[in-house]
């Protein structure tokens, strides 16, 4: 990835190439870019719907956690696919 960040520390957003959709026809939401589209399973379109605008990882962790209580792990789980999407170019540091 062209983008470093430090996940625990920095605030970012999904990269402005990237456009999360809900599909009608394939009943799930994707990731829409010049290339093509990507489908996203519902918790990976949680966490990226949270990173439409700037965000932190804890207000991000925070917001998961009310509205999925009770989910096991819920912090791991969303600091590696957040390392996964940064590697993917989905999201990126907010550079003010």
């Amino acid at each position: 990835s062209m983008h470093k960040l430090n996940i625990d520390t920095e605030e970012f957003k999904v990269n402005p190439q990237y456009r999360l959709q809900f599909e009608e026809a394939q009943g799930c939401y994707v990731l829409l870019f010049p290339e093509g589209l990507i489908r996203l399973s519902d918790s990976a379109a949680a966490i990226l719907e949270g990173c439409q605008e700037g965000t932190t990882f804890e207000i991000l962790v925070q917001d998961l956690n009310k509205a999925f209580p009770g989910v096991d792990g819920l912090e791991d789980d969303v600091r590696a696919f957040l390392e996964d999407a940064l590697q993917q170019d989905w999201i990126q540091p907010v550079r003010n």
